[in-house]
């Protein structure tokens, strides 16, 4: 690199890790990812360290495990004293700029309650402009449909679509366009900021809503891949750990797509076919969208001096093991992409651990700047550019299912909220789930019913995985002034 790289950061929400065609998916169409992918180091075994949105993002954002910077639902405010990706990319000289969000509840400290930016865990990450906000309730982009010539029918609901005619998911297309996606709208919007840029050295982070639910998207993707077409789901236990039949029970089908009825239990194996149908239909849509922002930075002459990340926040079950949406200890939950691009660097595969608690030292690394607290991740600039160790043996995720649960429910099953956690070690002899609210689990993700629990049957690897998870939790411990003695 002869000058300061810009800083392209992609996060797709809710993308699964197995999801691209360069991972070797049988149905999804990501040919502009892969193109990418050509030039960039993927990291094959990519995970987030803790789920929903806003713990995601908090360790994305922070490089810290959710044991440490204790966001353990959309909402739970994240601490002002961390140090994040804006603030460190301001010291590098960046004016980092958001087009998105990134669903951040403030800390409340030395605020006054009645401050707007309490009201809302859709708040912006402390260091980042943002130029274009896209919040959950979707008016920014509503408002640009409008003015697209779209009537109040569809401005009230815009992802309303036709009921399917056995009252399943619906395959039908919406009634914006493949070009007025929330996608093409934060793209349209990141180009025109592009366009103003005056040659210095830019950070950019796009916040994509898709393929996050509802479970709808316009036509060519619509019917892009037939619900015959898509590969099985894994399926449920024959006797489900009380945390997955909780959850089945407990999330609304509606979530997923509005107007479907019950719960997502009673969802029909015709129902989840259809589901997965239009999540790669999404994905594809994205990838689309993509295609037209690399190819207008290369248009502009920008791209060989971008660095470009795409990530997401955490995955989606996607009907495996009986389950849609994220979180819990199943692998496809928490397994995401991770594409590194460095201008002039060259490309290649990691198929080592790696966690996205990594991506903040790696860009302060990349900066040649200290982070303003002691990171749980370690920057992998050594593995892109090849100089250095490819992961880790080992993965770690939490998920805090205290909010998960009803009140009534947790009082009924007598757990305190403390207790509804839950720990996982991964490697790929084995997968360990320490939970103080049940029995420790045990699996082998490489058996041929890596369903079946193992914890009775191999007590001398559960005690291994036991004491390697407490090994890794004591070195996560908060080391940011423990090596800065005054005297």
């Amino acid at each position: 690199m002869t000058r300061r790289p810009n800083i392209l950061f992609i996060t797709a929400d809710q993308w699964r890790g197995d999801c691209l065609g360069v991972m070797g998916h049988p149905c999804v169409r990501t040919p502009n990812l892969d193109a990418l992918a050509a030039e960039a180091v993927v990291f094959a075994n990519h995970f987030a360290p803790c789920a929903p949105c806003s713990p995601a993002r908090a360790s994305l954002y922070t490089g810290l495990y959710q044991m440490n910077h204790r966001v353990v639902a959309n909402g739970t405010p994240l601490d002002a004293r961390f140090d994040n990706v804006a603030l460190a990319a301001r010291r590098a000289g960046y004016l980092p700029t958001l087009f998105g969000y990134t669903d951040t509840a403030l800390d409340p400290r030395g605020r006054d309650p009645a401050d707007p930016e309490l009201q809302s865990y859709e708040e912006v990450l402390p260091g980042f402009v943002c130029r274009q906000p896209l919040r959950e309730d979707d008016r920014t982009w509503i408002t640009w449909l409008g003015h697209r010539g779209h009537g109040a029918a569809l401005l009230a609901d815009p992802h309303a679509v036709p009921p399917a005619p056995d009252g399943g998911v619906s395959l039908s297309p919406p009634g914006y366009g493949a070009d007025e996606t929330q996608t093409a709208f934060l793209v349209e919007k990141l180009l025109d900021w592009h366009a103003e840029q005056d040659g210095r050295p830019w950070f950019a982070h796009v916040s994509f809503l898709r393929p996050h639910p509802p479970f709808v998207v316009p036509e060519p993707y619509a019917s892009m891949v037939a619900p015959g077409d898509v590969p099985s789901p894994i399926p449920l236990a024959d006797a489900p750990h009380p945390l997955v039949r909780l959850t089945r029970d407990l999330a609304a089908a509606s979530n997923f797509q509005p107007g479907l009825k019950g719960a997502v239990a009673q969802l029909a194996p015709t129902d989840i076919a259809r589901i997965r149908a239009l999540y790669y239909g999404m994905i594809a849509e994205v990838d689309a969208q993509l295609g037209r922002l690399f190819e207008t930075l290369k248009a502009r002459g920008d791209w060989d001096d971008t660095l470009v990340i795409f990530t997401s926040d955490h995955g989606e079950m996607l009907g495996d093991h009986g389950l849609l949406g994220k979180g819990g200890f199943f692998a496809q939950g928490q397994h995401i992409p991770l594409m590194i691009r460095l201008p002039g660097g060259t490309a290649g595969r990691v198929d080592g651990f790696t966690s996205a608690a990594d991506v903040f030292p790696t860009l302060c690394d990349l900066w040649g700047i200290a982070p303003g607290h002691a990171p749980d991740g370690t920057s992998l600039l050594p593995a892109v550019t090849g100089k250095g160790p490819a992961g880790r043996d080992w993965a770690l995720w939490e998920f805090d299912f205290r909010h998960a649960l009803p009140a009534d429910v947790r009082a009924a099953m007598g757990l305190d909220p403390r207790a509804c956690h839950l720990t996982v070690l991964r490697r790929t002899d084995a997968q360990y789930v320490h939970s103080p609210a049940f029995a420790p689990l045990l699996f082998d993700p490489a058996a041929p019913d890596p369903l079946v629990d193992r914890a009775d049957a191999l007590p001398g690897l559960r005690r291994e995985m036991a004491e390697a998870l407490l090994m890794r939790i004591t070195r996560m411990k908060d080391d940011t002034l423990a090596g800065r003695p005054l005297a």
